[in-house]
């Protein structure tokens, strides 16, 4: 029996949630009809079809297809795959090479004159509805209405047009953010900084902008592109549209901003909207002018500095951007100083309390030590993979069972179907046959619909992954090292870690680190392949996002470390009585009565 996959997707602009229940119910009507055992469902919610790159579900359905899970690939129609022209014939070729084909509803099957004419209608129509919406946006804009978002000041002035309509783009002052618009401009003017701001508003309770905490860039944003507060004019009575435009990055499938030339802006005079007068206008400029001539030499000379050295132009601006967050608020660690982190709710908004900090050099060597150190020499995680694999392959096996059971019944209930239906045409019909008929049908439509709903495998684990994994996270941490591959590896340790929590410690000083990432990161990372090659390792785990492999996941799969250590090397320190408490050694927690569970199928130390 032909396996197939179905798979559908809409995009977050004018779609919705049952969009995609929508489509795989008519897939699976059409698979039934085939008589096709569906192998799997794949979906993409809320993404736009411009690109593959970003999406799970079809990465996830590319790498099951080179798995040889399903011989057909079916959707709705190529448009719900993707309108971008190189990324469908890319997928198209993917897949042949697999030996799986493509067929939709509205098309059938596809062939390379459907990727090519139909890829080129759908390029055209991105382009031609990105034409007409900028077309549109910009005259609503000449007549002085809002060409984009609401703005912190306004409101959405709510009314109909002669025929019932809602009109669309119409503000209004809000009075009471309209006082802190004039509050925030005149304590610039006068010398006040944003972070002295944004932290007087948060301790006064003031909410930001879309009911959040202020910040210093909600303050001072940036100068070129028109954001933050100080530099929005239209606080002055001007609307101010097109400063940027957004292109794809064909490598990422993300949306890239660019500042588009002053002669491009589109400038419309709406005098009902000013908050602030010309002269505080221009005392926040001159202000920003004497700030920006002042640190001119000192950036000139950083940017000189660091344009000679090396492993600056070889590595990531900091190897754990994005990773490391606050464990009192669960806001971001982010760089305050060159090479210090800090709480950045604490250091811009004021209101978190955790002031404590730790060097960019430190918390690096702490995190690298843990997953050498830890990782590779921890018997537990050798001893929890084991168990991980050996549970995988069981439910597997089972699963493999049921579905083979089901084929054997369905293929049973087919030849008896078609025994009556032989018997029908050859005479010999009798009443007790359309009762035993309605009977066969039922069953068919019982196991068709049970197999469709069948939870697709998690792929077999080799039994020896343990020792696999300690292997590759050798040679992972000695990549880190290296100059050449300092970048790959640095991506793929993002594609590992899901964060660090920092937490201060009982001690001046002392800031506990405790990692977490997703347990599926590093059995990709283990996992054996006979095509992979060692230059290869640290991309394919990078490009692997961990939230592909989501539903396959064994609710038992529980692994869970907790390592005390304050420094890279901390049996040269006094146990702390956090540590006395849990012991150094790396072990496998149960959960305790009144303790909440890992989260399946996720680690956690502290390196």
């Amino acid at each position: 029996m032909t396996r197939v996959a179905l798979y559908a997707r809409y995009s977050s602009d004018s779609q919705r949630d049952a969009s995609i229940e929508d489509q795989l119910r008519l897939c699976r009507e059409q698979a039934a009809r085939e008589s096709w055992s569906v192998a799997g469902a794949y979906e993409d919610a809320a993404i736009s079809g411009a690109s593959t790159v970003l999406r799970p579900g079809i990465q996830h359905l590319v790498r099951d297809a080179q798995r040889g899970r399903f011989e057909v690939v079916l959707a709705e129609a190529l448009d719900r795959i993707s309108r971008d022209q190189a990324d469908v014939a890319t997928l198209f070729k993917h897949l042949k090479f697999s030996g799986v084909a493509i067929v939709t509803l509205a098309e059938g099957e596809i062939s390379e004159l459907h990727v090519g004419l139909k890829g080129t209608m759908n390029a055209l129509f991105l382009k031609d509805l990105a034409l007409k919406t900028h077309r549109g946006l910009r005259g609503r804009v000449e007549k002085g209405k809002a060409g984009g978002g609401l703005c912190y000041g306004y409101r959405v002035l709510k009314k109909l047009d002669s025929e019932g309509e809602p009109v669309r783009g119409d503000r209004e002052i809000v009075p009471e953010e309209a006082t802190i618009v004039r509050r925030i401009f005149s304590e610039f003017a006068a010398g006040k900084s944003p972070k002295a701001i944004a932290v007087d508003l948060n301790k006064e309770g003031v909410p930001g902008p879309l009911g959040r905490h202020w910040g210093d860039t909600s303050v001072r944003g940036h100068v070129i592109r028109g954001t933050g507060v100080i530099n929005n004019e239209l606080y002055t009575g001007v609307l101010v549209w097109n400063r940027m435009h957004f292109v794809k990055d064909p490598a990422t499938g993300k949306r890239v901003s660019r500042a588009n030339p002053p002669a491009k802006w589109i400038r419309t005079e709406v005098p009902h909207l000013r908050i602030v007068e010309d002269e505080l206008w221009q005392a926040v400029k001159e202000r920003q002018k004497t700030i920006a001539s002042q640190f001119e030499v000192v950036a000139i000379a950083t940017r000189k500095a660091r344009a000679g050295k090396l492993h600056t132009m070889k590595r990531p601006v900091s190897l754990l951007s994005g990773l490391l967050t606050c464990g009192c608020c669960g806001g971001r660690y982010g760089l305050f100083t060159r090479d210090r982190y800090a709480c950045l709710n604490h250091q811009r908004r004021g209101i978190c309390d955790n002031g404590r900090t730790i060097t960019r050099e430190k918390i690096e060597q702490r995190v690298l030590a843990g997953l050498k150190e830890r990782l590779v020499s921890a018997d537990a995680v050798a001893e929890a993979i084991r168990a991980y694999a050996q549970e995988i392959n069981r439910l597997n096996h089972e699963r493999r069972a049921q579905g083979e059971q089901d084929r054997k019944a369905l293929d049973k209930v087919e030849r008896a179907i078609a025994g009556i239906m032989a018997a029908i045409e050859d005479g010999l019909y009798q009443p007790s046959m359309k009762a035993r008929m309605e009977d066969l049908e039922r069953q068919k439509a019982e196991i068709t619909a049970r197999l469709a709903l069948a939870p697709t495998d998690v792929p077999d684990l080799h039994p020896n992954i343990a020792a696999v994994y300690k292997k590759r996270v050798e040679q992972f941490t000695q990549a880190l090292a290296d100059h050449e591959e300092g970048r790959s590896a640095a991506e793929a340790l993002r594609s590992l870690i899901g964060e660090i929590v920092l937490t201060p410690g009982d001690k001046r000083g002392e800031v506990h680190a405790e990692l977490r990432g997703e347990l599926f990161g590093i059995l990709e990372l283990a996992r054996p392949d006979p095509n992979d090659h060692r230059d290869d390792v640290m991309t394919k785990v990078a490009s692997c996002p961990r939230n592909q492999t989501k539903t396959a996941r064994p609710k038992r799969a529980v692994l869970h470390f907790d390592v005390v250590a304050g420094d890279p090397n901390p049996h040269q320190r006094p146990a702390s009585r956090r540590s006395r408490r849990r012991g150094t050694k790396s072990q496998i927690l149960s959960p305790k009565p009144n303790q909440r569970p890992a989260p399946s199928g996720s680690f956690a130390f502290r390196p």
